[in-house]
């Protein structure tokens, strides 16, 4: 029998919920993700489809979920790799149909080499099929031509809510990326690499049976105020901050944090004022995490804070309301510093189904118990900027602070909360494992 991460209970839930809203004259049909070459014959890393993990756990490449309904009730497949002792020897002992079928949440299994026969024995022009395109060259050779819907919306809307199993896996998560987080700040000193405390990291997801869930940011002194920093090969000067954006997944699941440091142990006036608004925000953007609140009620209340402490420090000269946006629009002065969303959804995929980003509609969704979204307010003042004046006092200054926050009906719930970020605490931490 297969280890999964849930109960086949749980699984057939996830269908059943996706299977009651498909017509039973319907064919679903999800692919998991291909292989991606990195060069010559050496592949990236697999990693599953998140919609395949999701409705039956299945990890490996090359297969389908399938669900059809013969008439009385729907019946679903998995479509795998077959055994293949040639390439059992080199890449490993494969689960074939007969283990997929036995171990799995599924009522039967075939060779990924039947795809073709087996789907053309089921469809009609006027069957429509609920799938994802372009994931799977072979499959989308054999639906071309026909009525195709995407499945995921309808996916979507279940994901986002956490069951209390998928809440165990995402705290376990987000408490080895805290780990990760403390040891590099204990480990850090003027003049190591961001590569190193990279290493240290995901050195430590390693070690605790995890991996990364997004290419780890470690940026020091200007490199912290580029948002998606990915180089991670300069060092890090005395007297520099470095901010770290890395998170790991469990079972698929993520969790997300940033945390912003001196190299040195101690903050210099500039940057503690910069730090101290960005965490009096993001405090604000957790509170405001009640169930029954809009997205956007989250952003409002950091954006709030930031905008004052904004034009507190003489970087602005203008109302908040100014600064935010007329009209509430967060499209003010206050962008030129703080350029992205407070959060997003987090679960199976780093940045999670079920909208809550920047461009929602009336306000973003509304928060229910059971979301797992991050708080991230930022400020950015890259001496690198050409197209905004940088006071001189804050150039070079990036700060973020990100947490991982579960919505109860008794209020938000901080599943890295365990991870310091009070000044005193950090400043007490930097180099004392050295």
């Amino acid at each position: 029998m297969a280890s999964l991460p849930f109960a086949h209970e749980e699984y057939r839930k996830r269908q059943a919920r996706l299977l009651e809203l498909i017509p039973t004259d319907g064919l679903v049909l999800i692919p998991t993700n291909p292989l991606a070459i990195r060069s010559n014959d050496v592949s990236y890393p697999f990693r599953a489809n998140s919609y395949l993990l999701y409705l039956c756990g299945w990890a490996d490449p090359e297969s389908v979920f399938m669900a059809r309904h013969n008439g009385d009730s729907w019946i679903t497949a998995l479509f795998v790799q077959p055994r293949d002792t040639k390439a059992e020897i080199w890449e490993g002992v494969r689960v074939g149909a007969e283990g997929a079928s036995t171990g799995w949440p599924v009522d039967s299994a075939y060779s990924i080499t039947d795809l073709d026969k087996e789907i053309r024995e089921i469809i009609t022009d006027d069957t429509e099929i609920f799938t994802i395109l372009g994931l799977n060259t072979d499959l989308d050779s054999v639906l071309e031509g026909l009525k195709t819907s995407d499945p995921r919306k309808i996916i979507d809307s279940h994901r986002r809510l956490k069951s209390k199993r998928e809440v165990e896996l995402m705290q376990e998560s987000a408490a080895i990326a805290t780990a990760a987080h403390i040891l590099a700040i204990k480990s850090t000193f003027p003049g190591i690499g961001e590569w190193q405390i990279q290493a240290i990291i995901e050195g430590h997801f390693a070690h605790s049976h995890s991996q990364w869930s997004y290419p780890s940011i470690v940026g020091g002194g200007d490199n912290a105020t580029i948002l998606h920093y990915k180089s991670n090969d300069r060092v890090i000067n005395d007297g520099d901050l470095v901010l770290v954006d890395a998170g790991c997944e469990v079972e698929g699941y993520a969790s997300d944090i940033t945390r912003t440091w001196p190299v040195n142990g101690k903050f210099t006036e500039p940057q503690r004022e910069i730090y101290e608004l960005v965490l009096k925000a993001e405090l604000a953007g957790i509170e405001a995490c009640q169930a029954g609140s809009v997205w956007h009620s989250m952003h409002r209340a950091t954006s709030a804070v930031l905008a004052q402490g904004l034009i507190d420090l003489g970087i602005l000269d203008c109302s908040v309301e100014e600064a935010i946006g007329d009209g509430g629009d967060f499209n003010g002065p206050y962008r030129n510093f703080f350029m992205h969303g407070t959060g997003h959804f987090l679960g199976l995929d780093v940045h999670d189904v079920g909208g809550g980003r920047q461009g929602d509609e009336d306000g973003g969704p509304k928060l229910q118990p059971g979301m797992v979204l991050t708080v991230e307010p930022g400020l950015y003042f890259g001496s690198w900027r050409a197209d905004i004046e940088i006071p001189e006092r804050y150039s070079g200054i990036g700060v973020r602070i990100e947490d991982d926050v579960l919505i109860t009906d008794e209020g938000p719930v901080v599943l890295t909360a365990k991870c310091p970020k009070a000044i005193d605490e950090i400043e007490a931490l930097v180099g004392s494992a050295r």
